[in-house]
């Protein structure tokens, strides 16, 4: 009897510890690589990084816009930028424009410059 009580005694302290180790195991396992843990972590600075970046791509552009619309505004008209943008939209050019299509064409005179290609 007293050989199965040191056995019993042994098994279950052996047994406390596996399940300490295990319990220690799959929390660190977790601490890791779980949805909250070290590596989560890096992959939300990344995104954060990231995001930073396109939100500056982005603050840059609404400038860029802003100063755009600024120009056509009917108390800072520009006359110039409404020139530019009326013969780009339109496709046309002034009868003294010079008119460069490319290394080797050049093309003067009126009308829609895609006749002249």
């Amino acid at each position: 009897m007293v050989s199965h009580t040191r056995l019993k005694t042994f098994v279950t302290t052996l047994a406390l510890y596996v399940v300490v180790g295990g319990l220690i195991a799959y929390f660190g396992v977790n601490a890791f690589s779980g949805e909250h843990g070290l590596r989560a972590k890096e992959q939300l600075a990344a995104q954060l990084k990231d995001l930073t970046a396109e939100h500056d791509k982005l603050k840059d552009q609404r400038i860029y816009w802003e100063r755009h619309v600024a120009l056509l505004r009917s108390e800072s008209l520009d006359p110039d930028t409404l020139d530019e943008r009326a013969r780009a939209m339109l496709d046309y050019v002034h009868p003294r424009d010079l008119v460069m299509l490319g290394r080797d064409k050049i093309v003067t005179g009126v009308g829609p410059v895609a006749s002249a290609r």
